[in-house]
């Protein structure tokens, strides 16, 4: 009798496993059979947008379903990256996050609306783009460890500027600061754009920024660019030195970064598929042209490989913050 009912048993669980599988496979092989919502968490005309929406267009074209653009900004990527994590598990909500909705909050606020670990399901790394060091013409310096010496003979002197606590401009050069054993000022604004304005006008120094924002002003004369924050050099800009090398600041490296997440829960399968789909927009001439010539890096990459770096990235800040005492705003 208990053999029977043990027999039966085994029998049933087969079955549900043979059923979950069979109902699964399918499901990715004909996703989508709707459109697609890609939360951006990030204002239109940004970097994150721009991207976003030329691979959109690749996969919409690929899934012959639209992918609908979401912008959603807030708190560096905070706000859309929680409303993705609350939209159901079944690939049809997506969201380009951040480094700082990924990696950094969870160092710079108390409470987080999401875990980041736990909440959402890596897919893959949508792109990356490192920050040019670049000083206001005026500095007397004309190479990176020039600088450094400046800095350390005049404490304070120099000024830096970024847009807003916890920012990639923001954190480079808390982590110059440590590294470099010097000692600057920072200087915040509320946009970009004006902090990019004064930087050109000399109201402040020093500015770590996105190489596709400096580069016209450096190639212009108007900013002197002394390295970039890359673990390696830009092949787009094979001349300027890494942070690291020009500085001897050994393990220096800061990128801005994307990635495309799900909610968590969702498929296996779906996001192997969504990976599969995503590697080949990545790999398409124009968008990986397009990615390089803003200074950036495209992405890709295993969910796994996502994970792991995020990870990593979210040590490194957790770290950096912590040494500097930064405070959220």
């Amino acid at each position: 009798m208990i053999r029977s009912l043990l027999r039966c048993t085994s029998l049933l669980f087969a079955t549900l496993v043979m059923s979950s599988s069979w109902a699964q496979a399918p499901a990715a092989a004909s996703f989508p059979t709707r459109p697609v919502k890609l939360i951006v968490a990030a204002a239109a005309g940004s970097s994150p947008d721009a991207v976003s929406r030329m691979l959109a267009a690749k996969l919409g074209a690929a899934w012959k379903q639209p992918v609908l653009i979401e912008n959603v900004a807030g708190l560096g990527g905070i706000t859309g990256t929680d409303r993705a994590a609350k939209q159901p598990a079944d690939g049809y909500t997506l969201v380009v996050s951040t480094i700082a909705a990924m990696a950094v909050g969870s160092s710079l606020f108390e409470k987080m609306p999401y875990d980041p670990d736990k909440d959402l399901q890596p897919v893959t790394m949508v792109m990356s783009m490192p920050n040019l060091l670049v000083v206001h013409p005026s500095v007397p310096a004309q190479t990176l460890p020039e600088l450094i010496a400046y800095a350390k003979r005049y404490p304070d002197k120099l000024r830096y500027g970024h847009p807003g606590t916890g920012t990639t401009p923001h954190l480079s050069a808390e982590l110059f600061k440590q590294m470099a054993g010097v000692q600057m000022q920072g200087v915040p604004y509320k946009s970009s754009a004006q902090m990019t304005t004064d930087l050109l006008a000399g109201v402040y120094e020093v500015l770590f920024h996105n190489s596709s924002v400096m580069l016209p002003h450096a190639r212009g004369g108007a900013a002197r660019i002394l390295g970039i924050t890359s673990a390696e050099r830009n092949a787009s800009l094979p001349d300027v030195p890494t942070v690291a090398e020009a500085g001897a600041l050994r393990g220096f490296a800061v990128s801005a970064w994307w990635g495309l997440y799900a909610p968590a829960g969702t498929p296996a399968d779906l996001v192997a598929r969504i990976n599969a789909d995503i590697a080949t927009a990545l790999g398409q001439p124009d968008l990986k042209t397009w990615i390089e010539q803003q200074g950036g890096v495209p992405g890709g990459g295993t969910p796994q490989a996502l994970r792991a770096f995020q990870a990593e990235e979210t040590a490194k800040w957790r770290g950096t913050i912590r040494a500097a005492n930064i405070k959220a705003d």
